[in-house]
């Protein structure tokens, strides 16, 4: 649900290889559907956490995550991760991965393990809701200084435009234009996660445990990071959420936008990368959460 993102490695970062990254908010496609606890006491050494689009993940020595980049282009995204999240997590109120480079090759980073399972049944709203306005409140020189990049939303709606509506039925076409003319709002500039689901919160015991995946983190719009928080949760849990956060009546409005463009960059993401199946699945999205404002 956010823009499209252009990095700019800092000074004597060697970018080899790196190209434009992919558009950021995209499901993950494999999260760790696994009870990860109960598999590290049964094989504590090594277990497949099995990734997403960009890296695969792996558990050794029942402590370390090892990721390894799935295309040569991720491996900038990874070394931004372990400049940006040491600054960042002691600003964050929930554990987050703080990743180091792994000497030798192939390239890798590690992290220790951030525990708990991916949130299934939201019940902690106010949590996260705190955690969120956190995030947003960071300062951002020192991000961009990092080689955080700036999302860039407008390059995105065009890309849906051209290649994501004519893939649509026709009687969707105008909806999914008055779509792509709301998104121009999505302009705001704080440091978002990018990527934000139940996929990536953690919870353990009753409580959430962590934040993981911050590999989209970028500037851009709040409202980027609140599209599922608010509009994919039960309301019980959004309106605890709301509250904590302080969200306003035009970040409601401007999350809604956000949540109803995700499934457009899982298309974008297909095509990219020749996947008619992620495309399908993206298409399937796109229609359902345009069709709630055009009827059946």
């Amino acid at each position: 649900m956010s823009a499209a993102v252009h990095e700019t490695p800092p000074d004597g970062e060697d970018a080899a290889g790196s190209g434009p990254p992919p558009p950021t908010r995209r499901p993950e496609p494999a999260p760790r559907t696994q009870d990860v606890r109960t598999a590290v006491a049964q094989a504590p050494a090594d277990l497949d956490l099995g990734g997403g689009w960009d890296t695969t993940a792996r558990l050794v020595g029942g402590r370390w995550v090892v990721r390894r980049p799935r295309r040569p282009g991720v491996v900038a995204q990874l070394r931004r991760e372990t400049r940006l999240m040491p600054w960042l997590a002691p600003r964050l109120p929930l554990p987050v991965p703080v990743p180091e480079v792994v000497p030798g090759e192939p390239f890798a980073v590690r992290h220790p393990l951030v525990p708990g399972e991916p949130l299934t049944h939201p019940a902690h709203g106010r949590e996260l809701g705190l955690f969120l306005r956190a995030l947003h409140d960071c300062p951002t020189d020192e991000p961009l200084r990092l080689g955080v990049p700036r999302g860039r939303p407008a390059d995105d709606l065009a890309r849906f435009a051209a290649d994501v509506v004519p893939l649509l039925p026709a009687n969707l076409h105008e909806p999914a234009h008055a779509l792509l003319a709301a998104g121009r709002r999505l302009t705001g500039d704080v440091l978002v996660h990018g990527d934000l689901g139940p996929e990536h919160v953690l919870a353990a015991d009753g409580r959430l445990t962590g934040v993981i995946d911050f590999g989209d983190a970028h500037l851009g719009d709040p409202a980027i990071d609140l599209a599922w928080a608010l509009h994919g949760t039960p309301p019980a849990f959004a309106d605890a959420l709301a509250a904590a956060y302080g969200v306003t009546d035009d970040q409601r409005e401007r999350a809604l936008v956000a949540h109803r463009l995700g499934p457009w960059h899982e298309v974008a993401f297909g095509l990219d990368h020749d996947d008619p199946a992620i495309v399908r699945e993206g298409l399937d999205g796109v229609v359902a959460r345009l069709r709630p404002a055009t009827g059946p």
